[in-house]
């Protein structure tokens, strides 16, 4: 063996020196991952050639080895890590040549090609990528950042600390809306670093806060690495699964678990939201505390109001605190006691389809064996009986029918229990209050009889839903009537508005507010993929940038408002309004609803195609779409680089050598900490692309084959990807503070500054650990 080590070990060598080459050779990482496979692959076959590649291979002819089998060891799980007393065999890393492992690798590209970037089941959600990089790059082309930094600076300011606390914040909320790690770092470093430095903040506080929380947009959704991540995942758990069912003798991962083996990317970005939450809550701790210790590095900075006029205490507390949190703990009272709910009449014309055992029962006794190992006894034994009780009952009950009498009676019962208020008019009743209670906090002085007038509304509402409005009544009369409170909540709400425009905190974070809470609204609650929900905020993005544009030429963006509005009314015509009209027998209160909701789309089209001119014109559009070109042309050509180079270390055994390692551990949870250690080392060289694309690939089939929970698993590693961004000397963050930060910080100071927030990271990822509940509690609260 060549310096003594196995063949397989020397070419694993070989590829990684090739790609730190590559990556430090200046060359364009997207090319120089595949070129680092095409030269490693070149290496690799010209030392197998000449025989100085010998891989030492477990003898399968050995009488030893036979006995092993026979003994009732798996023979997948025979490795010369786990039984390294049996005897060998050397033989070349390309047992039939390196022509037949090109000719396999040429095809197996195109084929892996086509199916995980042109035409494969994930394209449809690795299109969220180009649209959510839209979104985060249009949204800081509109420069909300400095509208961001500059509101919360006042509001966090008067704090110890609040200026590096008020970059957390901010940092946050740019994650949430573009998830753009480099322009957030960009613009941070630009605009708040040097105010921090003039106001005595030391370099290292100032430089680590603004670095760890621009990487905040790898973790809170929407995030790009989830989505990466989430589509390569679902495959790697599925097949993994499918494998370790097979394995223990059933005949498909339904079966042994007992429910379908899949993680989606909208359950990853609900498992990610609380770790968000928690770093960046970490974070700011931090600084505060840091404040708090040293008070002379990180000071209080008073830097004025947000609000036009003062507020009391007892005023702020009324209308920003106790009158919200009556209204919606009240509802939220309300709806446990039924008195809010659902008053929908849909009913199924079919009967339910009967309940089945909750786990299969007729497997084979290995895979019952295996079962009661994996569920427990208590478990088996409860689906035995239900089975049993099944089969007595003549087999599981088909879905049928309904007869006309069956339809009219469940009908008849569903209206019985319709709550005496609609969910859909208490949520918008909410929300209107909502409106009215915070403008009157802002302005304590305004004239308070529109908003009085616009609260007489919201009652009003309230009686006529009540008394007058029922589940049978039409949606076309269910308007008429609540016309006439409709007018007086609008004529409150509309002068609410412009009361709460004159708060700064209010009119800088509600535009993108309402745009983070749209997508990702439409995400976590179940409603659409993330794909479309990715198109909404593009869309958003435009609009919202449009009218930024707009108002600082002067003009007016009435246009973007009435589109604005005009997407509203769609929502609530399409919720409330039967739009079918390619039924036999159509009402004429839906053809009205159709062409309302018809002349409020295209209007809505138009706003959206107005603000592509209006940023085309003023020359945002252009650059945006480019950048938006470049950044999603590299990640889809590292997506089929790293797939070369994937296939050149399966080619001569690679992978299956380091799963073979992994799998010699009989515990998982060493396993699984060592594949996190060499995540974490490798985040140090590699960037979090390269990782997904590269490693997990390998490690994936092993970490994802177990007993732990795949949304912990997914998440974990994107916790640990993000300190890839922060880990020296690579870390891109670092890169992108140190090319904007003044000339009297150095990189000193920036390594310095970064050292506690990878620590905070690594202190996250621990929390994860010992609290996978953190992770999992959201998905299981919003299920999919």
């Amino acid at each position: 063996m060549l310096f003594g080590l196995d063949g397989v070990e020397i070419g694993l060598i070989i590829v990684f020196v090739c790609l730190f080459g590559g990556i430090l050779s200046g060359f364009p990482v997207a090319f120089a991952i595949g070129g680092a496979g095409v030269i490693s692959f070149g290496i690799i076959a010209a030392l197998d050639s000449a025989g100085l590649l010998i891989h030492q291979a477990i003898d399968q002819s050995a009488q030893a080895y036979r006995d092993l089998v026979n003994s009732g060891v798996d023979p997948n799980s025979i490795s010369v890590f786990r039984f390294p007393d049996l005897p060998r065999i050397g033989e070349p890393v390309f047992p039939k040549g390196w022509e037949v492992a090109l000719d396999r690798n040429v095809s197996f590209i195109v084929n892996r090609m086509n199916e995980r970037v042109f035409a494969g089941a994930s394209i449809e959600t690795l299109l969220a990528v180009l649209m959510f990089v839209m979104m985060g790059i249009t949204l800081e082309r509109s420069k909300i950042a400095n509208d961001l930094l500059t509101t919360m600076a006042r509001v966090f300011g008067p704090l110890p600390g609040g200026l590096a606390v008020s970059i957390v914040v901010v940092g946050a909320f740019l994650a949430a809306s573009t998830g753009i790690v480099g322009a957030t770092v960009v613009t941070m470093g630009l605009l708040a670093l040097p105010t921090m430095l003039r106001n005595g903040y030391s370099p290292e506080i100032a430089t680590g806060v603004i670095a760890a929380s621009g990487t905040l947009g790898q973790i809170i959704p929407p995030s790009i690495v989830i989505v990466l991540l989430g589509t390569l995942a679902g495959d790697l758990y599925s097949s993994a699964q499918e494998a370790r069912a097979m394995s223990v003798g059933c005949q498909s991962a339904l079966t042994y678990l007992g429910e379908p083996a899949v993680v989606s990317v909208g359950t990853l970005f609900q498992a990610a939201l609380l770790p968000g939450i928690l770093l960046a809550l970490l974070y700011a701790l931090y600084a505060f505390g840091y404040a708090l210790l040293n008070p002379d590095k990180a000071p209080a900075v008073p830097m004025g109001s947000t609000n036009a006029e003062p507020v009391t205490r007892g005023e702020a507390l009324t209308w920003f605190l106790f009158v919200p949190v009556a209204l919606i703990v009240g509802t939220v009272l309300l709806g446990n006691l039924g008195i809010v709910g659902s008053q929908s009449m849909v009913v199924s014309s079919f009967s339910d389809i009967g309940e089945s055992a909750s786990l299969r029962t007729n497997v084979s006794e290995m895979c019952q064996a295996a079962m009661i190992e994996l569920h427990g006894q208590p478990a088996w034994d409860a689906a035995v009986a239900q089975q049993a009780a099944i089969e007595a009952a003549g087999g599981v009950q088909q879905s049928e029918r309904l007869s006309p009498e069956a339809l009219q009676a469940a009908i008849d019962a569903k209206v019985a229990a319709a709550a005496p208020i609609g969910t859909g008019t208490a949520i918008l009743l909410i929300f209107m209050g909502l409106i009215l209670s915070v403008a009157r906090g802002v302005s304590p002085s305004a004239n308070p009889r529109p908003l009085i007038v616009g609260g007489i509304g919201v009652v009003l509402a309230l009686i006529v839903d009540i008394a007058l409005v029922g589940p049978e009544t039409s949606a076309g009369v269910y308007v008429a009537m609540m016309f006439l409170p409709a007018v007086a909540i609008l004529y409150g709400v509309v002068f609410g508005v412009t009361l709460c425009a004159k708060n700064e905190l209010i009119r800088v974070v509600f535009p993108p507010l309402i745009l983070i809470v749209a997508v990702l609204g439409s995400i976590l609650g179940g409603i659409t993929n993330p794909t479309p929900a990715a198109a909404l905020g593009a869309g958003g993005a435009i609009m919202l940038a449009a009218y930024r544009k707009l108002r600082d030429t002067d003009r007016s963006p009435k246009v973007i408002i009435w589109s604005t509005l005009a997407i509203i009314i769609c929502i609530l015509v399409g919720v409330n309004f039967d739009l079918r009209i390619n039924q036999d027998d159509v009402s004429f209160e839906s053809w009205v609803a159709f062409f309302v909701a018809y002349g409020a789309y295209m209007y809505a089209l138009f706003g959206l195609l107005f603000s592509c001119w209006i940023l085309f014109t003023s020359g945002v559009l252009t650059p945006v779409v480019r950048e938006t070109a470049k950044v999603t042309s590299m990640v889809f050509t590292i997506l089929i680089g790293s797939q070369l180079l994937n296939l050149v270390v399966i080619s001569f055994g690679g992978e299956h050598y380091i799963q073979q390692f992994l799998k010699s551990f009989d515990n998982e949870i060493t396993v699984f900490l060592i594949v996190m250690l060499v995540l974490f080392i490798l985040g140090f060289v590699l960037d979090f692309l390269e990782i997904i694309y590269i490693v997990i690939p390998i490690v994936g089939p092993v970490i994802y084959g177990g007993t732990f929970d795949p949304k912990w698993v997914t998440i974990m590693i994107a916790v640990n990807l993000q300190t890839s961004f922060l880990t020296p000397p690579f870390g891109f963050a670092l890169f992108y503070l140190r090319g904007v930060a003044p000339k009297e910080v150095t990189t000193r100071h920036i390594y310095r500054g970064i050292l506690p927030f990878v620590l905070i990271q690594v202190g996250g990822l621990f929390l994860l650990y010992w609290f996978p509940a953190i992770v999992t509690i959201v998905p299981d609260l919003i299920p999919n």
